[in-house]
């Protein structure tokens, strides 16, 4: 799979997909990255890549022409090329829409900056605008840093262990389940006894429990629109009660 990252601060991606599983994916030929700098494709002499909107207002719009030349550029010109612009106005990047990007083959990373890019940008050249949160950064580069990671992390291989990426946070519309490693005991602290006792069925109960119960504790919302068994609705009922709401 192929990120292509267009920004005007190639610099800020130096070194930090030099670690990890980002880099192993890389390396074993996974995935490929190229950052390009935006104002390589600007044709002035002062490499403008913005300039004032029309109709007045505060700050600077992201200008058309070096977007186009630089898409154009990276994807030879195919107009089935998945093109995504990272900006506050997109729709909220999740687990699932990760899911949906680490099946395609290649993905155009454009990191919005200013106050955005000019509309004939959003309405004839992306394909896709992601946000990674309702608040305000000062540009897409974390975002694409984000959005590599997260997409990286479900291409088979890229972890070395499927079974890592099945069970992560999310991925069952659930928040992951605790986990526990030695000593078994610490500083008077004991990990739970089911956990040592090799009973593989009790324990995968066990933990598809709790991790229902830090779901209605930290993020009950992830509820919401879930279809639940009756055996998940019983158990949010007992766990409930437990909770004391």
């Amino acid at each position: 799979m192929r990120f292509d990252i267009i920004t005007i601060f190639p610099e800020i991606f130096t070194g930090i997909f030099d670690f990890g599983i980002v880099r192993r994916a890389a390396e074993a030929g996974l995935i490929e990255i190229c950052v390009h700098d935006l104002r390589d494709y600007t044709l002035d002499r002062h490499r403008q890549v913005d300039d004032r909107p029309f109709g007045g207002g505060a700050g600077m719009v992201m200008k058309p022409e070096p977007l186009f030349r630089a898409v154009e550029a990276v994807t030879n010109g195919a107009r089935d090329s998945n093109v995504t612009l990272l900006s506050p106005q997109g729709r909220l990047f999740s687990q699932s829409v990760a899911e949906e990007y680490s099946n395609k083959p290649g993905i155009v990373l454009i990191c919005g900056r200013y106050e955005g890019v000019d509309e004939r940008v959003a309405e004839h050249l992306i394909t896709d605008e992601l946000s990674i949160g309702d608040y305000v950064l000062s540009g897409g580069e974390i975002p694409a840093m984000v959005v590599v990671d997260a997409v990286t992390r479900l291409i088979p291989g890229a972890l070395g262990c499927d079974q890592s990426a099945e069970r992560e946070s999310f991925t069952a519309g659930l928040l992951d389940y605790p986990h526990y490693t030695r000593p078994a005991e610490y500083r008077g602290i004991k990990t739970p006894e089911l956990l040592l006792s090799g009973n593989h069925a009790e324990i995968e109960r066990w933990r598809h429990r709790k991790a229902i119960e830090k779901t209605l504790r930290c993020r009950p919302d992830l509820f919401h629109g879930r279809a639940l068994s009756e055996d998940e609705r019983q158990e949010i009922d007992e766990i409930l009660k437990e909770i004391g709401e």
